[in-house]
This record gives C-alpha cells, structure tokens and sequence, in this order.
C-alpha cells in the first residue's frame, strides 16, 4: 500500500477525484464517530466511545486544544521536512504511534491483527494491549521487522506480571509500557447503563488465555457460582463462541467461565506503588515507559525508578470524571525532565494540528487512540492507513507553513501561545 504524506497526499485526494475515487473516511474526526455510532451496536459503541462518569473527561481532552493558537513565521525557506523522531536509542519515520486499545473486536472481527497489518503497512508503531483480541505472539509474526510495544496491566500475581513481560520480550517488543492509571476501572456510566463489560463474555482477555502462567493457576482454580444464580444460557453461549479451543471441550471443563473469573480476579493492582515499578524495572533489559504521568512530582518519581520515557495520559478520560486535560499538563511536565529525555503525549488528539500542538508543547510523539479505533471498524487495516495519511499530512503541511522542518524546531519556535503555557 502506497503511504503518501503532506502535498503527495492532498494531491492525490484531489487527482482521485478525476476518476471518481473518494476518501474511505471523513477528515472530520466527529464526522467519523457519527459513523460508528449508526453502524456499531450500541453497547459495542458505548465502549469504546464512553468516558468516565458524563464524559466530562473526554471533553476536556479535546476542547483543551481549542485554548492555543499556531503562530507561523514566514520567509523559513522550508522545502522539504523532516518527520522523523528518535525516542532513547530507537528512531521512528513519525513523531506518531497506535495506542494500546483493548477489545479490539468489538470494532473489527480480525481486530489486533487488522492493525496491526496497518501498522507494517503505514510504518507507525503499535502498542500491543494487555487487553489485545490477539495474542502478542500473532501480532508480532504480522508485524515481521516492525518496531512494536508491549503495554502492561500490572496483574495481582507478579508471576503472571513478569511472564507477559518475558513473552513480549521474546516475540521482538522494543519496549514495555505500563500503565499506572488502571488499577481499577473507572465509573463509566454508558457502561454501566448498558451492563455491560466485553471481558465477561471473553472478549479483550487473549493475553491472559494464551499465558502458560495464566493457564498453570487456571488448572486448579475453583468456579464459583454466585448465590444469585447462574449466568444466561445466552451470555455463556457468547462467552463459549468466544473462548479458545473446542467448543464441547470447553464446556466439559468449563475453562471459558473460570478463565473469566480468575481474569476479574487477578486483573488490577489497587495497591500499585513505586516499590512496583523499581521491581518491574529489575526485571526486564528493555526500554520501560510509564503511562498516565500527569503530575510532575510523578514525572520526577519516574525517573528515580531508572524508567526510559513517560507518556502523560489520563486514559483518554476514561479514568476520571473531570479529570485534567492531559494536554494542560504536558509542558510543565516536559520542563523539569532531562532534555532528550522521551515524553510522549495521548488523549484528545483529533486531528494534525492536535499533533503539530502537542509537539509545540514539548512531546516527543503523540499516541493517537479511538480516531484510530472507529477507522478500524469502517474500513478496516485500509481505514486505518488512510487515517494516518491524513494526520501526518496535516501535520507536515502545517509544519513546513510554519517554518519548521524538523519535530525538534516546532517546540524550540515558540508556536502556540495559551495562558496555561
């Protein structure tokens, strides 16, 4: 698949006209969602839509954006530009990545796979989930030579914690990338309307039944059956479809119910400290970043940990009602960090200005999440190819009207101008 960035991709757009070829997706992000949200069912969309509490997170995220303004110089003499960005020893095409998104197949039925065929294909980095459709394994065969990450739930058992980290180490992840944010969920109330949790039917959980750790504390663990009574014929034929292996063998063990219990069970780490991260750092040889650092005292933290890099994150909003938009919280964490030191930013990035505003702010690259998410859904790996096309073409035409023809130039130009700066 041919990936034409900036003036090759605008002019492409306009020449496929001629022959009456038309974009696979709308540019505008809301555009798009509204498209999801008419062919996805409803509690598939909610899930991947929703925020914590009234979404009141989510808007933060995207309005924070709307509070700077992009001030050109002119006469730069820019005629080609520079994309490409090194973050610790590895160096990327594009200041961009695929977020770590769980449950990919309530969006697309080849779910981690399809993107991660767009990812070989756009040569942007994906992060695989804990929370993947897919086993690593999979996606790392697809991805052949293709950088790719690892994000990490930090489990009750350390065990399981530490086998994750060793098969993604053995499958070619570059680094590991654990989240702090999600030690438990956060109160999302479309979810909670609705019911409905994709994990519960099996869905979001093939990291865990792919495991040889998980699947040694699967053999003894006992089901348990609440008093309330047993689940719907429906839900465990769901859960059963879903499951690994064969259909009849699987309800002779009941392995799908158990799986599902000792999942819930051993998820989280409510009590996730320092002490954790110091441990988890001991026991991998490979780049460790820390999502969802939004406050310097953190940032700080993070870096006494022995950590390589840091993604200021509030989980997309998911998290936290209300939470602070992460975008607010990016340049002062980016001022008190060793300068080549990796800052990556996520939430709320809609667009290539977003990213061109995120640089200016100081990340180092930029996670681009649900944009990508509803792209898989409607036009699968091709839908996804395309999506990126258009936010680095925006970004690089934004960068070469501005004067600046390396990442490194548009923080260091002094571009955007907001009162929280």
């Amino acid at each position: 698949m041919q990936f034409e960035t900036g003036t090759g991709r605008q002019k492409q757009i306009y020449l496929n006209s001629l022959y009456g070829r038309k974009n696979l997706l709308p540019l505008n992000f809301f555009d798009l969602e509204d498209l999801c949200r008419k062919s996805l069912p409803k509690k598939y969309f909610n899930y991947i839509y929703t925020g914590a509490g009234n979404n009141q997170g989510v808007k933060n995220n995207t309005d924070a954006f709307q509070n700077y303004e992009i001030i050109p110089r002119w006469c730069k003499g820019v005629k080609d530009v520079d994309l490409s960005v090194k973050l610790g020893k590895q160096t990327f095409p594009f200041p961009v990545m695929f977020a770590p998104v769980g449950v990919l197949e309530l969006a697309h039925k080849n779910a981690d796979a399809e993107l991660a065929k767009a990812s070989l294909a756009s040569h942007i980095p994906m992060i695989v989930s804990s929370q993947s459709s897919i086993p690593m394994e999979t996606c790392s065969k697809i991805l052949d030579n293709q950088a790719w990450w690892f994000q990490l739930y930090f489990s009750q058992s350390r065990e399981l914690t530490e086998s994750f980290v060793k098969r993604a180490e053995n499958n070619g992840a570059s680094a590991i990338v654990l989240t702090l944010d999600t030690v438990m969920l956060g109160w999302r109330n479309l979810d909670l309307e609705s019911c409905y949790l994709p994990f519960l039917e099996g869905k979001g959980i093939a990291q865990y039944t792919s495991d040889p750790c998980f699947q040694k504390m699967l053999a003894p663990f006992e089901l348990e059956i609440p008093s309330s009574g047993k689940p719907s014929w429906g839900h465990l034929y769901k859960l059963l479809r879903t499951y690994p292996g064969n259909f009849f063998e699987n309800i002779r063990t009941r392995n799908p119910m158990k799986a599902v219990q000792l999942f819930v069970k051993i998820f989280s780490r409510p009590e996730l400290n320092w002490a954790d991260v110091r441990w988890l750092r001991e026991r991998t040889k490979i780049p460790l970043y820390l999502k969802g650092i939004l406050r310097e005292e953190d940032a700080k933290q993070a870096l006494a940990c022995g950590c390589d890099g840091i993604i200021v994150s509030n989980h997309g909003g998911r998290q936290i009602n209300h939470n602070r938009a992460s975008l607010h919280c990016l340049s002062g964490i980016r001022r008190i960090v060793p300068e080549n030191f990796p800052v990556l930013f996520d939430s709320g990035i809609r667009s290539g200005t977003d990213i061109f505003i995120a640089l200016a702010l100081g990340a180092s690259a930029v996670l681009i999440g649900r944009p990508y998410v509803y792209a898989l859904h409607l036009k699968g790996m091709a839908g996804v190819c395309e999506l990126a096309a258009n936010y680095i073409s925006e970004l690089k035409i934004t960068m070469g009207l501005t004067g600046c023809a390396a990442i490194d130039q548009i923080a260091a130009a002094s571009l955007v101008s907001e009162k929280y700066r």
